[in-house]
Formats: C-alpha cells, structure tokens, sequence
C-alpha cells in the first residue's frame, strides 16, 4: 500500500473511532477487546490489509512493542504516587519477582513435560508469559494519588516491574539455546543479567528522573526558564533513562518505569513570602505560565501535563500494539496444545502463582481472588517473543511459542475484557467504605 493509502486508512480508522467512542463506551467490551477483533478483520483472515508476519517482520516487531512498553511503563510510574517506603510496596514487589519467578518456573515444567520442548526453549516461553500489562489492566486499576485502592494499586505496580524482571529469564532461555552470543555463564546470569541489571535499571531511572524534575522545577519556580515543551519532557526522560541504563547494562524497562515514579514524587520548595493561589488555579482562571512558575504550583503543573500528553499517547500505543496481535493471529499455527495450554496459564498457573506473593498479606478473599485472576498478558508478552524471534528463534521451537504467545495474549485480552467491569462493580460494593 503507499503511503496515501496507508494515510487514508489511519485517518479512517482514528476518526471512526473518536466518532464511536462514546457508543462503544456503552458495550460491555473493553477497548482492547475492539481493536483485537479489529485487527483480526483487517489482517491476512478478512482483509488483508496488515500483514505482521511475526516470523519475517520480527525486527520491526520488537522495535514498535518495546517503544510502546516504554510509553507504558513511564505512564504507569507517573500514576503509582505511594510512598517509596510505605509499606504497601511489598505486595507489588512480591508480585512482580517472587510470582513472576514462579510463573516461570511452572510454565517451564509444563513447556519441557507438556509440550515436548527443549530446556531453553521452556524457559523462554515462561519468560514471555509470565509479565502482565498494566495499561489492558486500566479496568481494575483505581485511581491514581499516593491512597489507591491496594488491589488496583497491587496490579499496576506489578506490571510495571515485571516487564524488566522477566528480562533475565529470556536471556536464560536463550542462552540454554545457545541463541545469545555470550553463551549461558552462572555467575555472569547471577551478578549481571539478574543483580546487576535489576538494581542498576531501578537505581538509574529514579535518578534520571528525580534530578530531571527537581531541575525543571527550580528553573521554572525561581527563573521563569524551561516552560512549555511538557511533551519532550516526558519523551526525553523516558529515552535518557532508557539509554543510559542500557549503555550501562541494567534494565531499560525498570529505569523508564522508575523515572516516572521519581517524577511524580517531585515536591514544590514555597519561596519564603509566597501564597499559593488556591485549591484549584485552573477553575480560578490562572494560565498554565501563571501556574508552571509559581512555587507553590510548579511540579504540579510539570506532572499533570506530562501526564496528560503520555495519557493519550499510551492510548495509541495501546491500539498499535493490539491491532498488531489481532491481525498476527492468522499466523499461529493451529496447535492442539493451545486448547489446554491457555486455559491452564490463565485460570491455574496464575493463582498458583500469586500465592507466594500473598501469603502473609492481609487481604480479604475478593482482593486475592481478584489478584489471583487479573494476570493480563499483553505488550510485554508481544515484545520478548518478537525479541527472540529477532535473536534467532527458529523451527518447531518458533512455531509452538508464536502459537501460543500470540494465544495466550488474545484470549487473556477477551476473558479478562469481560470480565473486568462485572467483577470491578462487584468488588467495590463490597470494599469497606
């Protein structure tokens, strides 16, 4: 198709969907259930209009899931405002590497047992599986401030840590495959893949991001410099963070999710004399100049536009990537497995895995029960399969973990699509007041 034609069909398509919104807000769908039978339509099955052969077009695949897994992540961190040493972290954090490792673990023994697959190739398909996506969770996440509802809160955290937690098992996978260049070491897994690469990534972006933002502020507060452009703001954190973790070996992920808990932890430093102009300066018609340089206002106003611009942004990253994955279906081979295979990921290994991380939690049984089974796969599962389809994966080996990847994701983006506002209506009538 050439580039009018392609124009033509992405102006078609956003337009009809702001045109519809509202009505489709109406259905018991959620959005990303919409464009994965979207994708469905327009891919080889119907129309033929996308063609993502995950197999050929790996490299571009990779490329797009991993920059709208950083859009994510930051927007995830920017919305999680819970102190640093509350408390409350313990579950997100238990969840994200004690769980996740699990999860790993119990899909390997199924993928060696079950499936017939190699050791690495097992490990592989459990570090894809295992990261769930904060963003197709936005229907049980509450709301954002540093008092969120803890399951809403649990759930978000978790997505945001464990796309870059699952990063260590996908390089074991490979490298038992002996699909990564440096060949499979103990030691060097231990220290650097894992310990390394977890702590750095985390220590990084908390850096980038707290000295970024405290710099903009002063600026702002005290000189009247560094207004507008919100929009690099947020871009160049996420980028700066990514890259300066990944040139020194941590995580990206983890430093881009942690940049944008730093950001939002940004305080105001009150000049000595100065008033604040009110609980609500937009309503008291104050311009965004007024607000962005006032030391009472200035890191509020610098987090509520990056919010607002990565928001929408996440938005169409939510619609690229599950478009993508709808029109990719056709490309599963049909596997026998697959029947048995998804359902035990989703209903079984799940809880089972989130065992470990709520032992010792004081939760009633509707919060575990709705922990246990909002384990959403999506944009991160995306992203490490065409990563290592990048990386070589090939064979019987590919075939089997596209089919199921490809699966898991699309049928977790339905069951979980439907089931989020019934069981969310349900819970909340039952919360204590």
């Amino acid at each position: 198709m050439s580039f009018a034609g392609w124009s033509l069909f992405a102006g078609v398509l956003l337009l009809a969907l702001v045109l519809l919104g509202t009505w489709l807000g109406r259905l018991p769908l959620s959005s990303a259930m919409v464009y994965l039978a979207l994708g469905w339509l327009l891919g080889p099955a119907a129309l033929n209009v996308l063609t993502p052969d995950p197999t050929r077009y790996a490299a571009l695949l990779e490329v797009v899931s991993e920059v709208a897994l950083l859009v994510s992540l930051f927007a995830v961190g920017l919305q999680l405002g819970v102190p640093l040493r509350d408390r409350r972290w313990r579950l997100p954090l238990r969840l994200a590497f004690v769980s996740m490792a699990v999860m790993v673990g119990l899909i390997t023994l199924v993928g060696v047992w079950g499936l017939g697959l190699p050791l690495g190739g097992a490990v592989l398909l459990g570090a894809i599986l295992a990261p769930t996506d904060p963003v197709l969770a936005s229907g049980v996440q509450a709301e954002a401030g540093s008092h969120p509802d803890r399951v809403g809160f649990s759930l978000g955290g978790e997505g945001g840590l464990n796309d870059g937690a699952a990063f260590p098992f996908a390089m074991l996978g490979l490298g038992l495959l002996g699909l990564h260049g440096t060949g499979f070491s103990p030691s060097h897994w231990w220290l650097l893949t894992l310990g390394w690469a977890t702590a750095g990534g985390v220590a990084i972006g908390l850096a980038v991001g707290a000295v970024t933002g405290q710099l903009v502020v002063y600026l702002r507060a005290r000189h009247g410099e560094a207004l507008g452009l919100d929009v690099f703001l947020g871009l160049g954190l996420i980028a700066l963070s990514y890259g300066l973790a990944q040139f020194l070996q941590a995580s990206g992920f983890l430093a881009v999710f942690a940049s944008g808990l730093a950001l939002q932890r940004v305080r105001e430093h009150p000049m000595v004399g100065s008033k604040p102009l009110g609980r609500s300066p937009a309503a008291a018609g104050h311009s965004y100049e007024i607000r962005a340089t006032h030391s009472h206002h200035a890191s509020e106003t610098m987090r509520d536009s990056v919010q607002l611009f990565n928001g929408q942004l996440e938005k169409l990253v939510e619609l690229t990537l599950v478009l993508l994955v709808g029109a990719m279906l056709p490309y599963a081979q049909p596997l026998t497995a697959a029947w048995w295979f998804v359902p035990l990921v989703l209903i079984v290994l799940r809880p089972m895995s989130a065992l470990p991380a709520t032992l010792g939690e004081r939760l009633t049984r509707s919060q575990r029960s709705m922990i246990s089974w909002f384990g959403i796969r999506g944009i991160g599962s995306v992203y490490y399969l065409a990563f290592a389809l990048h990386h070589g994966l090939d064979g019987r080996v590919a075939d089997t973990l596209v089919s199921l990847t490809l699966w898991t994701v699309a049928t977790s983006i339905v069951v979980h699509g439907l089931t989020a506002r019934p069981l969310m209506r349900r819970y909340l009538a039952q919360r204590p007041s």
